[in-house]
């Protein structure tokens, strides 16, 4: 996830996005790049588990691997999620990037608009084993519709439920809700003695969309038309976003001050016991290292408005996760072609994933048996289920930047008291899709 520094960078990225033109064409297959460095990679890997020096400890040790089978060298950098995009842009807009990269899958369509990441096309795809060794809803989330992807699915996730059982036994509740109406009656009798029910990244502007974007199908709106257009301010988009906000506003069972979280802060409140709930993808590595025992907390789907997790109107998670991108301007074509064969290859797939809490997108790697924890069960489940890609268009990072800023500003207001309306909601919408018609 992004941290606080997100919204800044963020919002330099998406105006950098909306002014870069194409950087050139290509593939493995059509003369992009070239393999003027054959003996060295530069990768930009994105910061998956507790902190960078935990990603370049698990990392390490397979690049080695690659190394010593390949003879190319890869040089490492660890990047946090604060500064991900904005180095990304900066890369495009230069020309001056790393050979392979990772880019969370949201960002797909609209760095694949700028012309700086290598089309994967069937060719290349053969190169790593072929489209078939991917789960269809990663591959759903590596591009526009229509046209070849702009990377491989790496690290998969979906979003669950994580619930602290000695709180809700405390409280005496049985088990975890499975509608927002459940969720609310929960929260009250657990928010309580200075404690509260659940955890939000308030000032997060991608978590706020990954929120809000579920609870718009859930109530029918899908932020954007047809032709891509923004369509931020229909009745079921403003009911999205002000159920999300009401869960502080009107049903207090969010603190206040999450309105100012956006460095993971409601894991840590969750770790320690001050918070019941938290909506996360692939927590367990983080409440490992804060201290949290397995047995401590449960998982389960994200809840729906009523009835079960589904396509349409029950979907429950966006199709989160990792993808991995090749450097339209790579000088080590071929040597970067083989890293992501490497990378997405069934060992490493078990290996990585199993290290950083993650699913496999590779279909025959999700069998081994490290996957069968109940979390990622409930993980799996969902991302086959009742997940959905965030829009693949090009202005989805400008998304993320307006509407994201406008929830965060919502759970500003809802903090200090002030009351939050539909008619509020709605303005805040208006004032969004009009920045996003102006960029």
């Amino acid at each position: 996830m992004r941290t606080f520094r997100a919204a800044a960078c963020a919002a330099t990225a998406a105006s950098l996005l909306a002014a870069t033109t194409a950087c050139g064409g290509g593939s493995p297959t059509g003369g992009g790049g070239s393999n003027d460095k054959p003996e060295t990679l530069t990768y930009w890997a994105s910061n998956q588990g507790p902190n960078l020096e935990a990603d370049k400890k698990i990392l390490t040790p397979e690049l080695k691997k690659f190394e010593k089978r390949t003879g190319i060298k890869v040089e490492l950098e660890v990047i946090p999620w604060s500064d991900l995009l904005n180095r990304i842009v900066t890369a495009t807009t230069s020309g001056q990037g790393p050979d392979v990269l990772n880019i969370g899958n949201t960002w797909s369509a609209s760095l694949q608009a700028t012309g700086a990441l290598m089309p994967w096309d069937d060719k290349a795809f053969e190169k790593v084993g072929g489209r078939d060794r991917f789960v269809e809803s990663a591959l759903g989330s590596t591009g526009a519709t229509g046209s070849d992807p702009a990377a491989v699915p790496l690290y998969s996730m979906a979003y669950a439920l994580y619930y602290n059982k000695k709180m809700f036994a405390d409280a005496g509740i049985d088990g975890p809700p499975a509608t927002w109406d459940e969720l609310v009656a929960d929260g009250k009798k657990l928010s309580r003695d200075g404690k509260w029910a659940l955890g939000a990244e308030g000032s997060n502007l991608s978590n706020n969309i990954h929120q809000v974007f579920v609870l718009g199908k859930q109530h029918g709106a899908d932020f954007f038309d047809s032709r891509g257009e923004p369509d931020f301010t229909s009745d079921g988009a403003v009911a999205a976003v002000k159920s999300y906000v009401d869960l502080m506003a009107e049903a207090k069972i969010i603190a206040p001050g999450n309105s100012e979280y956006a460095q993971n802060q409601s894991l840590g409140d969750f770790a320690k016991n001050k918070t019941a709930m938290v909506l996360w993808q692939a927590a367990a590595s983080t409440f490992e290292s804060q201290g949290m025992k397995e047995d401590e907390w449960g998982v389960a789907p994200v809840p729906v408005r009523s009835g079960a997790p589904g396509p349409g109107t029950s979907v429950n998670s966006m199709v989160a996760g990792i993808n991995m991108a090749v450097f339209e301007n790579t000088d080590n074509l071929d040597g970067a072609v083989q890293f992501v064969e490497f990378m997405t290859s069934d060992e490493e797939q078990k290996i990585l994933c199993s290290a950083f809490g993650s699913i496999p997108p590779v279909k025959s790697a999700q069998s081994d048996p490290a996957f069968d924890r109940p979390e990622l069960e409930v993980l799996r489940k969902t991302l086959a289920e009742s997940a959905a890609p965030l829009p693949q268009v090009p202005d989805e990072s400008q998304f993320e930047t307006t509407v994201g800023t406008a929830v965060k500003n919502l759970f500003a207001a809802a903090a200090t008291g002030r009351e939050v309306t539909t008619e509020t909601v709605r303005a805040a919408l208006v004032e969004a899709e009009q920045q996003m018609t102006k960029q």
